[in-house]
C-alpha cells in the first residue's frame, strides 16, 4: 500500500467520524426536546380554586377541582370546605319539604349516583345549620333505589339554613375520594339570629363536660384533644359510634365552611373509650368554628357545642 493510499483512507475515515459525530449532536439536540419534562405546563384554575398542592386540602381533592374548571362546573365553595353544591363532575340537587329535605347527587355520567363506600360506617352523612351556626343537626338518611335520598330532620327554626351531603362515591370518575356538597334553604317566617356564643375551652351536655385542648393554627395540621367528664370525674364507659368514641364536626362563623375534623383511633371490640380523645385538625381559615361533639353513653347520643377560636 502506497503513502498516498494510506493518507487518502485516514482522510476518509476523520471525515466520516466527524459527520457521525454531528448526526448524533444533532439526534441529542432535536430528537430529546419532546422527551424533556422538566418543565410543567402552565394550568388555568378556576376561580377561587387552589392550584399549588393538596396541603390545604382536607378531602383530597385538589385535583378533582381542575376536571371542575375543564368541566366549567366549578361550585361557588373554596376547594375542600363543602359551600359548593356541584365539584368533581359530581352535582348535590334537594328540595326541602316542611322537615324532610330530599336530595340526588349526580354523577359524573349524569345519572343520579347510587353506588356509595361507606365512611365512618354510614354511606351518606348529612347535616342541616341555620346561617348563625345554631340548630345543628346530623342524620344518616336513606336511599331509594332510584338515588333518591330523604332526611327527616327535626322542627327547623325559621331563617337561612345549609344542608350538607358528605359521602364517597363508590362509581365515577371520584371514586374513593370523599365529598362535602351543599346547598341552602329557607324556612320561611320571622326570628331574631341567635349570637355565637363566645370561644370557650369547655362546654357542658345532658350533665357531660366536655373540654377541648389545643391550638390549630389555619391551614395547618394541628390536633384537638377531647376530655369527657361527668360529676367531676372522668367518663371510661364512652361507648362506639360511627366506628369511633366520638364525632367532631366544625363550621366557620361567617360563611359556614365545613370542616370534619377525623379521631386518631378507631373504637376498640368490646371496650369503653375514654375520657381523652385525639382528633386531627386541619381547619383552613382563621376565625371562630363551631365545633359539635357527638358522643355515646348507655345508648344515648350527647352533642355537645363550643366556639373554637382559629389563630392566621
Amino acid at each position: 500500500m502506497t503513502r498516498t493510499t494510506t493518507t487518502r483512507r485516514r482522510t476518509l475515515l476523520a471525515a466520516a467520524a466527524a459527520a457521525l459525530s454531528l448526526a448524533l449532536a444533532a439526534c441529542g439536540s432535536d430528537g430529546m426536546d419532546g422527551m424533556d419534562h422538566a418543565a410543567s405546563p402552565t394550568v388555568s384554575a378556576a376561580p377561587g380554586h387552589d392550584t399549588a398542592g393538596t396541603s390545604h386540602d382536607p378531602d383530597g381533592m385538589d385535583g378533582m377541582d381542575g376536571m371542575e374548571g375543564m368541566n366549567g362546573t366549578a361550585g361557588t365553595g373554596g376547594s375542600a370546605d363543602g359551600l359548593a353544591a356541584e365539584r368533581g363532575g359530581y352535582r348535590l340537587d334537594g328540595t326541602l319539604s316542611g322537615t324532610e329535605y330530599r336530595f340526588t347527587v349526580t354523577g359524573p355520567d349524569g345519572g343520579a349516583l347510587t353506588s356509595y363506600r361507606p365512611e365512618q360506617t354510614e354511606e351518606m352523612h348529612f347535616y342541616a345549620i341555620r346561617s348563625d351556626l345554631s340548630g345543628f343537626q346530623h342524620l344518616h338518611p336513606v336511599m331509594s333505589p332510584d338515588g333518591t335520598w330523604t332526611a327527616p330532620l327535626a322542627a327547623l327554626r325559621p331563617g337561612d339554613w345549609r344542608m350538607y351531603a358528605s359521602f364517597v362515591p363508590g362509581a365515577g370518575a371520584g371514586a374513593g375520594t370523599g365529598l362535602v356538597l351543599s346547598r341552602t334553604a329557607t324556612v320561611p317566617g320571622q326570628d331574631a339570629p341567635v349570637p355565637l356564643p363566645a370561644a370557650a375551652a369547655s362546654t357542658t351536655a345532658d350533665g357531660y363536660t366536655v373540654t377541648v385542648s389545643g391550638a390549630p393554627k389555619a391551614g395547618a395540621p394541628g390536633g384537638l384533644t377531647v376530655t369527657v367528664g361527668k360529676d367531676g370525674q372522668p367518663v371510661t364507659d364512652l361507648e362506639p359510634y360511627l366506628g369511633t368514641y366520638a364525632h367532631l364536626t366544625a363550621f366557620h362563623a361567617g360563611d359556614q365552611a365545613f370542616a370534619h375534623l377525623h379521631p386518631e383511633a378507631e373504637a376498640a371490640e368490646n371496650a369503653g373509650g375514654g375520657p381523652t380523645l385525639a382528633f386531627h385538625a386541619e381547619l383552613p381559615q382563621a376565625g371562630d368554628w363551631r365545633l359539635f361533639l357527638q358522643f355515646r353513653t348507655g345508648g344515648a347520643l350527647h352533642t355537645a357545642a363550643l366556639t373554637l377560636n382559629v389563630a392566621a
